[in-house]
């Protein structure tokens, strides 16, 4: 008999993460791919600032916290000294897009053996809801606070198809976490990231649409609804990147 059980791959830690925030499924999504692939002892979680900090709370695994936006760097640093580990990032979108691009893009021109998680819900969660670089045009944010105007302050920065096309990266794709079908995507694009990582294939990384209801000033479902309706058209899912398939 098959039974749903709590991951190995998890704490015992409560949530404290806002109700109807992803985070806690993206979490559990890392935890069981871990524990499925055998990589619970052998992996090393770099932890970013931003909600995505407290990742080191919840996946059962070696965590290192990083400065704001040198997830890369650090993990860059540790996969070289201990190459036989799986190492992952687990950053927000504004950790990952803005303070940390540099880290990002070059560690995956370099071809660095390590998978980038990046959660993306347009907003800086943890400082207050500022504009962050995926904000979408006409959101209210608390720096942008008639809406992004494109003029004033660009476009939403489109992660995965920047990544895509860098020599470097092995493996990158867009999920979303906003309903159960697309849950099971998400999963298998992690364990995919992860797999190519073992196989020494290059860079990885899984941009994941998320929500953040409270600085979004929605209900749980409502921020369900919103980002399938409003951020999907902007951040289209997909594979951006996979060698195996010569894209």
């Amino acid at each position: 008999m098959i039974r749903y059980e709590r991951s190995q791959g998890l704490t015992e830690a409560h949530t404290h993460y806002c109700p109807g925030c992803t985070h806690g499924i993206l979490h559990k999504l890392i935890a069981e791919v871990l524990e499925e692939l055998g990589l619970l002892g052998k992996s090393i979680g770099i932890a970013s600032v931003g909600c995505s900090v407290f990742s080191y709370d919840y996946i059962k695994t070696d965590f290192q916290q990083a400065p704001h936006g040198r997830a890369c760097a650090t993990a860059t640093g540790i996969k070289r000294v201990l190459p036989d580990r799986i190492v992952f990032t687990y950053q927000g979108d504004g950790d990952f897009g803005s303070i940390g691009i540099a880290e990002g893009i070059h560690a995956a021109n370099r071809g660095e053996l390590i998978t980038a998680i990046v959660a993306n819900n347009a907003t800086y969660g943890m400082t207050g809801g500022q504009m962050a670089p995926t904000t979408l045009i006409g959101q209210h944010t608390t720096t942008s606070q008639e809406g992004r105007n494109r003029q004033m302050h660009g476009s939403p920065l489109r992660i995965s198809e920047i990544f895509g096309q860098i020599t470097g990266a092995a493996y990158v794709e867009r999920v979303s976490l906003h309903d159960i079908p697309n849950i099971r995507k998400a999963k298998k694009a992690i364990k995919k990231a992860f797999t190519y990582q073992l196989e020494g294939k290059g860079f990885t990384m899984i941009e994941v649409i998320s929500t953040c209801p409270v600085n979004w000033g929605m209900k749980p479902r409502e921020a369900m609804d919103w980002a399938k309706e409003n951020m999907l058209p902007i951040y289209p899912l997909g594979i951006f990147k996979d060698v195996e398939n010569h894209d």
